[in-house]
């Protein structure tokens, strides 16, 4: 476990080197999430095989550090997961991944990468069950 200065240093490398920053051109699903209220707007991108199991994932977008950086943190890991595993995840993770304290600050910044990318998964699901028809 990270103490918050750990945490803190993490939030800021991500903030200026994000991971997986980037749009996919290809990409198979593109969802928009934002805080109106803060001005945060992200997309996540997702190219996702045959198989279901996520091929790349990017994002883009602007907003504060922590809607940021805590995008960059959550989809970090997610390649090569299946959609089913992503859709299970809990939000749980995003406080496990950034701490109790930070996400408590502000709860919509540091849930919206995590938030958007389980849209997208949702999205990914329902053009499944359309094409299947």
């Amino acid at each position: 476990m990270m103490n918050q200065e750990q945490l803190m240093e993490m939030i800021l490398d991500h903030y200026e080197n994000p991971r997986n920053y980037g749009e996919i051109e290809t990409a198979d699903v593109v969802q928009e999430g934002g805080n109106p209220g803060c001005g945060d707007i992200l997309r996540v991108y997702l190219e996702v095989d045959s198989q279901g199991v996520v091929e790349e994932v990017r994002f883009s977008g602007e907003g504060c550090m922590l809607s940021q950086s805590g995008a960059s943190i959550v989809l970090e890991n997610m390649r090569g997961k299946s959609i089913s595993e992503i859709d299970e995840i809990p939000a749980d993770i995003v406080v496990e991944m950034l701490g109790k304290k930070m996400v408590a600050t502000r709860p919509d910044c540091a849930r919206l990468g995590f938030n958007t990318l389980k849209k997208a998964v949702k999205k990914w699901q329902k053009n499944q069950q359309l094409a299947n028809i």
